[in-house]
């Protein structure tokens, strides 16, 4: 098993809106194409922090999946994010393996 984790940092003007529309629009956009069996938020705990960081964690079962999601779904799915938090954001990505 496996899990694709993208750790967000959002700016504080927009960290409520973001997060609402992240749980309520992109997670299930993700979540509708089939490809992961689960999903979880988790908010990062730093002192250095304030509250502004953010785990997504997808678990996927081949690596097959996760590459048709990358080529046929995260394009436009980080597009959508990108489009409507510009310059509010940055992300990074990390692929893990569950042992």
């Amino acid at each position: 098993m496996f899990v694709y984790n993208v750790t967000v940092s959002i700016d504080e003007s927009v960290r409520e809106e973001w997060l609402n529309w992240m749980k309520n629009v992109h997670v299930p956009d993700v979540m509708s194409t089939g490809l992961f069996v689960e999903s979880r938020i988790l908010k990062v705990l730093s002192e250095e922090d304030q509250g502004n960081t953010f785990s997504f964690q997808y678990t996927f079962i081949k690596m097959e999946d996760y590459n048709k999601y990358k080529r046929e779904f995260a394009p436009k799915l980080q597009k959508d994010v990108a489009d409507k938090y510009a310059g509010k954001f940055a992300a990074f990505r990390t692929l893990l393996e569950v042992i």
